[in-house]
């Protein structure tokens, strides 16, 4: 199998993914869930997602697709690339075992149709403001905040090709 190949293998739709969460189930692997829109891949993005995958054995991330991105206001260059590179280039990472995009403003009914074991963001959130908290505490799992690189982002990044820093 070709490398591309087995990148690619790595997106998943949502039924792919769900039956992919009941055979990890079976072997008792503990499954993480992130999200977010990862633009332009950075030293921060790496950080944070290997972090994420350290609190269990298989690491799902949620990407959030061009659509949703505009209707975060991010900025009406964004996203940068679009989510066909954005999730090949995260299913590149070795320690990522699926991508999923979602089209949805938050990821909510994606954590309840996968119901991670552990739930990661940014330690910017509080646990009552990370959506799908409630889903992941009410069967048992956790939610883990993680602490960004300082310096790294991706609107930091914009800012610098555009000369505004």
């Amino acid at each position: 199998m070709r490398y591309l190949e087995i990148i690619s293998n790595k997106i998943f739709t949502l039924e792919q993914l769900k039956k992919a969460v009941i055979a990890w189930r079976l072997k008792n692997d503990t499954i993480v869930f992130t999200n977010g829109c990862f633009d332009i891949l950075h030293l921060g993005h790496i950080d944070y997602l290997s972090k994420a995958r350290d609190l269990g054995k298989r690491l799902i991330v949620g990407v959030n697709t061009d659509s949703s991105i505009k209707r975060l206001g991010k900025g009406y260059s964004r996203p940068i690339n679009d989510e066909k590179s954005r999730s090949m280039i995260i299913a590149s990472l070795q320690f990522v075992d699926a991508v999923i995009l979602f089209d949805e403003d938050t990821p909510y009914e994606l954590i309840k149709a996968i119901e991670p074991d552990v739930l990661v963001k940014g330690a910017d959130y509080t646990i009552d403001k990370v959506v799908g908290a409630d889903i992941v505490m009410a069967q048992g799992g956790k939610v883990e905040l993680i602490e960004y690189l300082e310096g790294y982002s991706t609107t930091n990044i914009e800012k610098k090709i555009k000369g505004e820093k």
